[in-house]
């Protein structure tokens, strides 16, 4: 749909008003919300990654967009026919997915909230979304791995994890026989790690961690959760795994330790 001629200026001093803009929307007016942005297109390339590898028709499906900024992902996943709930922390940002979600017109079908991603371990036991977008979140986490957990948990059917990584493809890990005097594995390229950035990156604090692609992969795996494709760099589409639960007693340890650390329910309570 095109918005009339008359229309046109009040959008674009609408658009200017609510800026800084850090997701180019297309607008349906035909107008763009951050034409000049640094890194092109963004974040439509990514999406042109990531679209192939999720169903055309998510009538039917929940969704959850965390950290979604201006809202660019929670529409293209409303356009499929999805119910969204998108997350954030900046007002800013919901201020600006609010005023997008009545130019596309899909207001009935998404449902914006203030919170931080911790919070979901304390929503009812019972909520769990079809599709999840983790993207661009964990890194920023000063307890990424709790953050992980939480979502994981909340994951139906398929969940896109991505995350900024340190270089390299190499993945390798032990068999839980090593002893200390083995520990120099650690330092090898494929061994999973994270860098832990105490001053950030690209002058953003909370810039916090960098994970290589063995521990992207044994993290995910430690959550419960299968990657079953890459679409992209540093992009993984996994869906849940019951088979890759810890069980028994270490299964019990870890319950304690995410309903002490999070506020969630306590197991058997």
């Amino acid at each position: 749909m095109t918005l009339p001629i008359q229309d046109a200026p009040e959008i674009e001093e609408e658009i200017e008003a609510l800026g800084p803009w850090f997701h180019n929307l297309h607008l349906p007016c035909g107008m763009q919300t951050a034409p000049s942005h640094p890194l092109g297109d963004f974040p439509a390339f990514k999406w042109a990654e990531i679209s192939p590898s999720l169903p055309e028709n998510l009538s039917g499906w929940t969704a959850l967009d965390i950290g979604c900024n201006a809202g660019f992902y929670t529409f293209e996943l409303a356009r499929r026919g999805a119910r969204v709930t998108a997350i954030d922390l900046d007002p800013h940002y919901l201020r600006q997915a609010r005023w997008a979600a009545q130019q596309f017109g899909v207001e009935g079908q998404v449902e914006f909230r203030r919170m931080q991603v911790y919070e979901l371990a304390r929503e009812p036991e019972d909520l769990a979304f079809d599709l999840v977008l983790f993207m661009g979140v964990f890194y920023h986490l000063r307890y990424p791995v709790l953050g992980l957990d939480a979502v994981a948990r909340r994951t139906r059917r398929l969940m896109v994890f991505q995350t900024l990584t340190m270089p390299g493809e190499e993945v390798e890990s032990g068999d839980g026989a090593m002893t200390l005097d083995d520990r120099g594995a650690f330092l090898r390229p494929g061994w999973p790690k994270m860098a832990y950035m105490e001053h950030g990156l690209c002058n953003d604090p909370t810039n916090r961690f960098a994970a290589n692609h063995a521990a992207v992969e044994a993290l995910l795996r430690s959550a419960g959760l299968r990657v079953r494709e890459r679409p992209g760099h540093e992009i993984y589409v996994c869906e849940p795994d019951a088979s890759l639960l810890l069980q028994g007693e270490m299964a019990r340890i870890v319950d304690e330790e995410y309903a002490a650390a999070s506020g969630a329910k306590r197991p058997n309570s």
